[in-house]
Formats: structure tokens, sequence, C-alpha cells
């Protein structure tokens, strides 16, 4: 028998939906397809859940169980995990036991949780604050303890063990019984083999252990309280039933215990509701095969056996209904919801069942075993939860029998993700025209979406050849009739950067499937834009479902973002009567500065890309043959130019390069100042002084730079040719009051002043390839006072102390953020709503689900406010 095996015999409860199963082209859902399968035990239509998270820790998962709210699961390491069910987000991690957590058990009212372990302890927590409330141990060595359950009424916890015992505590009378003393704690214990004596008839003293709890917390159970071979084989697991009056068993009318063991017997007992006593009322064979795992369904007791097979029981009758061969291998764990029954087994397959027993459905849920299994409801959604010893959790989206696909969506945050998942799955790479189509068709979901939430949308063309605009319109109730009311503009790009989907990738998923792991989701423009721009679509799309919306909201959703924008600013003007006035510019495309401390960006420099090219009238030559003193070759003359434009310490030489750049104003201090109180005990930031982390900052945020970013030379790539041309592609990073015309000019002029000086018989060309003017906002603006005042409700929601968002600067360039201030003489205000991790433009780009969620709220709340001020 394996003892490390575990089956959480609490099913949990309610909370929020998952995703919809199944998509039409849009993502929209519809009925799910089935397929026939080749069961020979009923009705075999299959509808294979929809993995929705994967949780991922360091050691097999052996328990589980699960809230309204959180997913406990306990480790091979002796931890108990709590993860939100919500955000898929550690919420605690508790070293719980010296031993394997064995199960897990939630009281009714979801305020108590207690686990069993390999160390014969049985601890009780506090549910919510997770705080050790007792430890129950035995006077008697019961070695792992597999089961536990605790009837509320009773106020009873009863636990199983592999010496084949079932013992039981009346947390009622713990403050009648005396206070234990430690000698028969099983970490004061001493063990038959470890604690022998040696040849010279003495034992290695054992080290003092730290983890054992005060004495106002032990409580041990009394002699009385024990059932010695309640089972002739390890008691696995344990159930609490209600069974009404009428049926079979003696006692029924009230909760009863169930037990199952090795030696392939149920067996039933009826409580004392005096003494909380067991009494064996009833026995149910199962044969030669123990008994793992069972779950109950009003009065259909269904269970795992050893070999393979699940034997069902109708409790009323006592009468074995059915004996199925389910699995090929041992059948670990059993789960109830609904109408669904659920099986899990050691060939890391799961399969669904519906209220008749017949096979709806089999998938691999794990790549080991799969050792634990919980299932609930969340908003009318069946949600089963997995855990095995490939050491993750998995969260599956199983929809219930009864479901209909109009059914399936509820929740505004579950249409998200599906929302979210489908627009991933365009490859909407703008700087490859073979992914034309995915571009357009990502376009038009975007458009169909927007109208599906209630907006009038449009594709807007750009150039010939390019990627189109999304422009949407979500019209503010209440402002007709009234004057002209307020309208906020939001900016966002839907195309994203290539990411390779080859096997030797540095990808962890596929990037264009949206995959849930460890609270983030995976894939490429997920945070880069993808998410926000769906997040403020939602935000708005939930206002006009609720008549909160007072103000238009416009959507400009680009598809040449991460091209440079290209027809972008033209597209704006030619369709500047269709877009109208706007009063505020939203865009949220950037990060925060670390991963903890949500901000909000102020400023971002411009940039221009240039290209200086030296090139001879010769052809590449041969340097065996040619080269001399007086030959001027082109690549000698490029690096000499090139070194022209700074100094050895870095400072640009270009004249008159600095000069507009603006003093730091006693504001811009403060601001610099409240981020390195925040970041000077971090980790990555403590080797530097406050002053230093300012310099540091300022010198990528505020001021300008110079990049050499490449040199490239003609001919073959041998080390005996002569290049004919020599080219090297440079930026320069300006900053506000920096004109972008005259920088350009300054550029040029300067490179081919100081060329001229060469005398050199080579040709100097230089070309602007790309420009992008730099933008600066107010952060005293009513657009960043109220995103400011949202940031601290969101975030600081559950939390003693409100969480001021931090006012940063960016090295980097979006080249629309000032042209759309300019056009439409609004001012611009920047969300970042991702976290510094996100890899946005590398592999494994991610977006953490608390984020997106708050993303949308901050959103929200700035579009019902905002209008107002």
């Amino acid at each position: 028998m394996n003892s490390l095996r575990a089956l959480s015999s609490n099913n949990g409860s309610q909370a929020g939906t998952p995703l919809p199963h199944f998509l039409d082209n849009y993502g929209f859902p519809i009925n799910p397809p089935v397929k026939k399968g080749k069961e020979g035990d009923g009705t075999v239509e299959q509808e294979v859940p929809t993995l929705l998270h994967r949780v991922k820790h360091n050691r097999s998962i052996l328990s589980l169980c699960v809230s309204g709210e959180l997913i406990y699961a306990g480790s091979q390491s002796g931890e108990i995990l709590v993860w939100s069910i919500e955000t898929f987000q550690l919420v605690k991690s508790i070293q719980a036991h010296q031993g394997s957590v064995l199960c897990l058990y939630l009281s009714g009212d979801e305020s108590v949780l207690f686990s069993s372990a390999g160390d014969a302890i049985i601890n009780v927590w506090n549910a919510k604050t997770f705080e050790n409330l007792y430890s129950i141990y035995s006077t008697f060595d019961v070695g792992d303890v597999f089961c536990v359950v605790y009837s509320s009424a009773l106020q009873t916890a009863y636990f199983g063990a592999q010496n084949t015992s079932i013992q039981w505590y009346d947390l009622k009378a713990k403050d009648s019984r005396p206070r234990p003393t430690l000698t028969s704690h099983p970490s004061h214990r001493n063990h038959r083999f470890f604690d022998s004596k040696g040849p010279d008839g003495r034992t290695t003293p054992r080290p003092a252990s730290n983890d054992i709890p005060p004495s106002s917390r032990l409580l041990e159970v009394d002699p009385e309280n024990i059932v010695q071979y309640a089972h002739y084989g390890y008691v696995y697991c344990m159930l609490l039933i209600d069974l009404p009056p009428g049926s079979e068993i003696e006692g029924a009318g009230g909760e009863m215990l169930l037990s199952g063991g090795g030696d392939g017997v149920v067996k039933l007992w009826a409580l004392d509701r005096v003494t909380s006593a067991i009494k064996d009322v009833k026995s149910l064979s199962a044969g030669d095969s123990g008994v793992l795992s069972m779950a109950i369904n009003d009065t259909m007791l269904y269970c795992g056996l050893t070999d393979g097979e699940i034997c069902i029981w109708d409790l009323d009758t006592l009468q074995l209904i059915r004996s199925v061969k389910s699995h090929c291998d041992d059948v670990l764990t059993m789960s109830v919801m609904g109408n669904c029954i659920f099986s899990g087994s050691a060939s890391g397959y799961s399969r669904k069942w519906n209220q008749r027993f017949e096979h709806m459905s089999r998938w691999q849920s794990h790549s080991g075993l799969i050792l634990a299994s919980a299932a609930t409801k969340r908003n009318g959604r069946l949600i089963y939860i997995t855990g095995g010893n490939d050491d993750c959790v998995a969260i599956w989206d199983a929809p219930a029998l009864e479901q209909s696909g109009s059914q399936i969506l509820k929740s505004q945050n579950d249409q998200l993700l599906s929302s979210l998942s489908k627009l991933v799955s365009f490859r909407t790479v703008s700087s490859d025209p073979s992914y034309a189509e995915d571009c357009r068709r990502g376009a038009t979901y975007l458009k169909q979406l927007f109208k599906r939430y209630g907006a009038t949308a449009a594709l807007l063309p750009s150039e010939e050849g390019r990627n189109p605009i999304v422009h949407a319109r979500f019209g503010g109730c209440g402002t007709k009739g009234r004057g002209k009311g307020k309208t906020i503009l939001f900016y966002g790009h839907y195309d994203v950067i290539p990411a390779s989907e080859s096997a030797e990738a540095g990808w962890q998923t596929q990037p264009f499937e949206l995959t849930g792991m460890n609270g983030y989701l995976y894939g490429r423009g997920v945070s880069d834009n993808k998410g926000p721009c769906l997040a403020a679509l939602f935000a708005a799309g939930e206002l006009v479902q609720e008549q909160e919306l007072g103000a238009d909201i416009v959507f400009l959703i680009e598809g040449e973002e991460e091209s440079g924008s290209r027809g972008f600013a033209d597209a704006v003007r030619r369709n500047k009567e269709l877009i109208g006035d706007v009063d505020w510019i939203l865009l949220a495309n950037s990060y925060w500065l670390d991963d903890d401390v949500p901000c909000l960006t102020y400023g971002l420099r411009g940039v221009i890309h240039a290209t200086v090219v030296v090139e001879s009238d010769k052809p590449d030559l041969h340097s065996g043959v040619e080269g001399s003193r007086l030959n001027r070759e082109p690549t000698i003359d490029l690096v000499n130019l090139l070194a022209k434009l700074t100094s050895p310490e870095g400072k640009i030489l270009i004249p008159g390069f600095s000069e507009p750049v603006r003093p730091i104003t006693p504001g811009e201090e403060e601001m610099y100042t409240a981020i390195t109180n925040t970041f000077a005990n971090k980790p990555d930031w403590s080797h530097l002084t406050a002053t230093q982390i300012k310099d540091h900052l300022m010198s990528k945020w505020r001021f300008p730079s110079l990049t050499i970013h490449r040199v490239s030379v003609s001919g073959p790539s041998n080390a005996t040719i002569i290049p004919r041309a020599a080219s090297a592609s440079i930026s320069l990073r300006i900053v506000p009051d920096q004109e972008l015309s005259v920088i350009k000019d300054q550029l040029v002029s300067y490179l081919r002043s100081e060329y001229s000086s060469f005398n050199s018989n080579n040709k100097l060309n230089i070309t602007i390839d790309h420009e992008a003017e730099p933008w600066l906002g107010d952060p005293e603006n009513d657009a960043f006072r109220t995103l400011e005042e949202a940031i601290m409700d969101v975030w600081s929601e559950g939390s003693e102390e409100r969480v001021r968002p931090l006012y940063i600067r960016e090295g980097g360039s979006i080249p629309t953020a000032r042209f759309l201030e300019k056009e439409f003489g609004a001012p611009a205000a920047h969300l970042p709503c991702g976290q510094a991790s996100d890899n946005a433009h590398l592999d494994d780009e991610r977006l953490r689900l608390v984020n997106l969620y708050k993303s949308k709220a901050i959103l929200k709340k700035v579009f019902k406010e905002l209008p107002k001020k």
C-alpha cells in the first residue's frame, strides 16, 4: 500500500465562474460538441474538461480541499499551500507537519481546516487566518494518519490511521480534560528502529524539537476514544453522511461515519450523540481490493479500489448496484459535485461520470499519479481540481451536464479571460506580411467584441498593405439632451512582435495559446498590449451594462505599433470628425518599476533612429592586395565618425544638444525621493545609495542618451575583405523641450561637419528611419489624480494600509502619446498594468491574473469618475 496516498474528504463550495468550454470563431460560447467514445459501460459522450490553470510546487501534492475563495493543498514536504480560487495567486504557505500532509478537511462553515500527516499529528487551523489552533495526537503509535473528518454537530474530529485504528477527539471536552504531558507526544516517543540500542547498549540522544506547540494547544486522544483494528488493513478514507430515517441501517436518521480500508471493506458507524463514540453497524465488502477513496451523492456511495474498479452501493438498501472496471490502475481519488462524479487514478487519468454512472469523458490530468482531488461550483460552473506527484495542482472547467451554451458565461472576469484567450490565439505580428490575415482576423474579433458589449465599432484603414485600426465608441448614458458630454480616448494596440513556436524556443508554453500557470497568464501579447486593451474594453462594457457610464469612451486600437505605428497618424487625421472631440487620453502600455508597487507613468522619452553609411566608389577589395594607409577604408571612416558622437565619459558631443533639457524641479525631486525610499532596502537596489538610485533612474528617464545598435559591412564575412561600404544603426533618446526637428538637424549637421574634416573621398549618407516625440504629462491634472485615487482604492482592498502608486518616467518611447495630445488638444495619462517581470518582447511573456483584474477595476473607476471632474 502507498502510504503517501491521500484524499480530501471535503468538496468545498461556491465562488466566481470559469472560462467557457467551447467558443465560436470570435471566441463566443457555443454548445460544446460531443464525441462518441468506445467505453463499454453505458452511454459514452465525451466532453473533455478545459484546463483553466496550473500551479506548481516542488514536491508531490497529496491532499486537496476547497472553499468558496481558497484552494488548500497538502504536500509531501509537510506544507499546506493556499491559493486564491479567483486569481490562483499563492496566499499562504505553512510548514504544517514534519511528515507528508495526507489529508485536508474543511468544516462545513469553512472556518476550520483539519490536516493529518505522516507525523501522526492532526492539526487544527483557522481557515481564514491560518493560525494553528490545536494539535491532536494519540498515545499509541498510529503511524501515518491517512484521513480525517469533522462533525460540526458533535464538534468531534474522527481520523483513520496506518495501524488500522479509528480514533476521535471531542473538541467540546478539551477544556475539561487534563493538560497532556509530552511523554506520549510522537516527537518524544521512542521509535522501535531509529531509537533502538546499539552494540554497546546505548542510544543516540534525540535532538530537541522546536516544532511542538505550547501545551495549551496540545490535545491528547483519550484511550477510550479509540477503536483498534477498525479494519484489517490501513484506514485509507472516511466520510460523514446524513441518512434519512427508514434506511436499512441501524441508527439511520442522523449523522454516520463511513470508513474504507485496505481490507476491501467499507464500514458504517453510528455516532453517539452524547459521547461521540462510534459503533460498527454494517460492513460492505468490495472483495479482495482495498478501498482507497470514497465519494457520496445522495445515498449512492462510490468507492475507488486498488485494481482500477469502482463499486457503487445504494445506502438505502445496502445493495451493491454496480461494479465498473473504470481505470487500468488504482483509483486513488473520487469526488462528487452536482450531477457529476469524478475519478482519478495512478495512471494520471481522470474520468467524468453522470449520475447513472455513464462514462462521459477521460483525459490526462497529470504526468504521474493523481493523488488528490476536490470539486466545487462557482456561480453555477463546475470546477474540478486535481493534485499529483508531478508537483502541481490542476484546475479544470468541467461543465455540469445540464448546462447549455447560453448558460456558460456568467462572470465578467471569466468572459475577460475567454476573450483574451481568443485574442492571443491570433498571430497578429505586424512586422511579417505572412501574418496579415491573422492581423485582420484579430482586428475583426476585437470589433465584434466591442459590439457585443454595447459599443459602435468599425475598422479604419491605415496605409495600403498595413493593418487596420479598431475604432469603437461606448456612448455615455444620459449625455443626450443636456449638452455636450465628456469623452475619454483610450489608445492601445493589438499587434505583437514575433515569437518562435519551435520546440527549441525558450518558451515554457505555446506563445499563441493563453496558458495559466502559478497565478500568471502566459502568451505573446498578453501584457503588451492585448490584456490591458481588453481590461479597458470590459471596464467600459460593465459600466454600460450597469448604466453607470456618464461619458463617451472612444477606443483607438491600432495594429502597427510594434512596427512604428505606420499609417496611424494619417488615419487619425482622416477620421478626425468620426472620432470627435476628446477631453482626456488614457494609455496602458508599460510596466511597474518592480513586481510589488503600482505605478503611474508621467513621462516618456522620444527617439530618433538613424542609419549612417560610409561607402566607396570602389568594389570590395582584398586587404592583402589593396590594404594601404593611402586607401581610405569606409569602415575606418565610419568608426572614426562614430567616435565623435560621445566623449570617453559618455557625454553626447553634438553642439547644443543638451541645452534645452529642463532642470529638476522640487516636485520632481520629491517623486524620485519616494522611489528611493521604497526601493532602498530591496535586494536589487541595496548596493546603491539613495543618491545613486536617483542618478540611475534620472539618467534613464529624464536625460537624453545615444546608442550605437550595430555596425554592418558589405562583402563576404571573412577576415581578408576591405568592405566597400559600412553602415551603423544609431538612436538618440530625447526628452521634453528637445524639439524633434531641431535635434534631427543638429545630428545630421554635426556628422557632416565632422566627416568633412576627414578629407576622405568616401561618401557619407545619413537617413532618419523612425522618430517619436517625447511626452511629459502633468501629474497634478485630473486624469492622474483620478487614476491615483482608483489605484489606491483597488490595490488597498483587504489591506490595512493605503497603497499609494509611485510616479515614474520611462526611457522608452510611444510615438502616439504626444501625437494624440497635440492632435486633440487633450492631456494624456498612462497607467502601467504589468509588472517589471512580465517579459514583454521576450520569451515567456506573461501577465499576472491579479494585475489584469485590478487593471480592469481601476479603469472602470476612472471611466466613471473622471468625467465628473
